[in-house]
């Protein structure tokens, strides 16, 4: 899987189980439903802490207790960012119907890992930098040298349940949550019964947020009804969020024989590098990921029933991705319904690649394509999806993201046999 893609897959990738833990919900069902019907969760930021700074509006996860889910020993050792992740590789590992115990039933080695990291984990480390600058060295706790690091998901997901397969982190931009999948998908063609994958963020701690403050894409409009409007002659950049997705990918066959319902498999991928903030630029490496992902997939243009679109927010961005669509799918890019359900609850960095999958794979299922939540007057030729759901029969989907360094992916995944749709 290059940026070009390598040719039809032989080895099928089945998407499993999803776990999901989001601004909107800390359960695939219930983010689902409140994407499905097109709700916003953006508000106000009320972290300790950030009140003095100029951004305002984010997707806060709230309602979330690490220690209901997790070990002391765990959460003593980690950031909440690794909090995000081990509660929703659970929920992933439960949905696929897999214990921990059955999933290494037949060797540790049989199980897979991977993460993908933006940040790391910036609350850990702004504690524990404040008590070395305002206490001394002593009062460190060990556990910095390892809770900050872009890998810990990645890790304490394996060491926590015993799985000691091929694990890796995509330490990257925001599309490096697509990448994570790609990979993920390679390790299981390479063999690998199972893995776990995916991706959560937690940016909204001080420290983190004022690292944010560089990027000119963050909209610090302090209304959440208008802070975050791609496709618009509103936008004004990106609301950012924490939280993100994890999913179980398997074999297909394996899985058929297991008796798992195989919620959708992983067709095509393809990623480009274009450069940081050369946005006008994006529109040929998108469109060449596309491209990329649909040869892999042996996808044609008119198969795409879906697009989940990288929504920056930013004039420039939201112009080069439309005419991406255009560029790759031809006169089906301005006819194949389009939508962003992140509006509504930010963007999650590499998170919110995963939880658009996770949105793809039940729209794909339920026959509905969600909304994009506090959008209105397109200003781009597309089929954006607004105010209400729309149903739909949804055998393939793209799933698009880009980062603000400058890379590009796209993702097709197919229906899986499992749907009710």
């Amino acid at each position: 899987m290059n940026g070009s893609g390598s040719g039809i897959r032989t080895r099928r990738t089945a998407v499993t189980g999803i776990g999901v833990v989001a601004p909107n919900g800390l359960h695939a069902d219930t983010y689902w439903k409140s994407v499905k019907e097109g709700a916003s969760v953006l508000d106000r930021i009320t972290r300790e802490g950030c009140e003095h700074l100029p951004l305002r509006v984010a997707g806060e996860v709230r309602g979330f207790d690490p220690s209901a889910l997790i070990e002391e020993t765990f959460l003593v050792q980690t950031d909440l960012f690794t909090h995000f992740a081990l509660a929703a590789a659970d929920a992933a590992l439960q949905d696929a119907g897999l214990t921990k115990a059955a999933a290494v039933a037949d060797s540790p080695y049989s199980v897979g890992v991977v993460t993908a990291a933006g940040s790391g984990g910036g609350e850990f480390g702004q504690r524990e930098l404040q008590k070395l600058w305002g206490q001394g060295s002593r009062f460190v706790g060990p556990y910095q040298s390892i809770a900050w690091f872009y890998a810990a998901s990645t890790g304490q997901i394996s060491i926590r349940s015993g799985f000691k397969g091929p694990c890796g982190v995509v330490a990257s931009d925001e599309a490096g949550g697509l990448d994570a999948v790609a990979h993920a998908a390679r390790v299981v063609e390479r063999g690998t019964d199972v893995v776990v994958v995916g991706a959560a963020e937690a940016p909204l701690a001080p420290y983190s947020m004022v690292c944010q403050l560089g990027y000119p894409e963050l909209s610090t409009d302090e209304d959440p009804a208008t802070a975050y409007r791609p496709f618009t002659s509103a936008a004004r950049g990106f609301v950012p969020a924490e939280g993100g997705a994890v999913l179980i990918v398997e074999e297909a066959d394996r899985a058929h024989r297991r008796g798992a319902v195989v919620r959708a498999t992983v067709a095509g991928h393809a990623a480009t590098f274009t450069g940081a903030s050369h946005w006008d630029q994006s529109r040929e490496g998108l469109a060449h990921a596309i491209h990329g992902a649909l040869d892999e997939a042996g996808c044609a243009p008119e198969e795409i029933d879906v697009v989940f679109a990288d929504a920056m927010g930013v004039p420039e961005a939201d112009r080069a991705e439309a005419l991406a669509l255009v560029d790759a799918l031809g006169r089906h890019g301005t006819r194949v319904p389009v939508t962003a359900p992140k509006t509504g609850i930010g963007r999650s960095y590499c998170g919110a690649p995963l939880l658009d999958i996770a949105a793809a794979v039940l729209a794909m299922e339920h026959g509905q394509i969600p909304p994009t939540p506090n959008v209105f007057d397109i200003c781009h030729q597309i089929d954006l999806v607004t105010a209400t759901a729309r149903p739909a029969e949804l055998r393939t989907a793209l799933v698009l993201s880009r980062g603000l360094m400058g890379s590009n992916a796209a993702l097709v995944l197919r229906r899986g046999p499992g749907s009710t749709a």
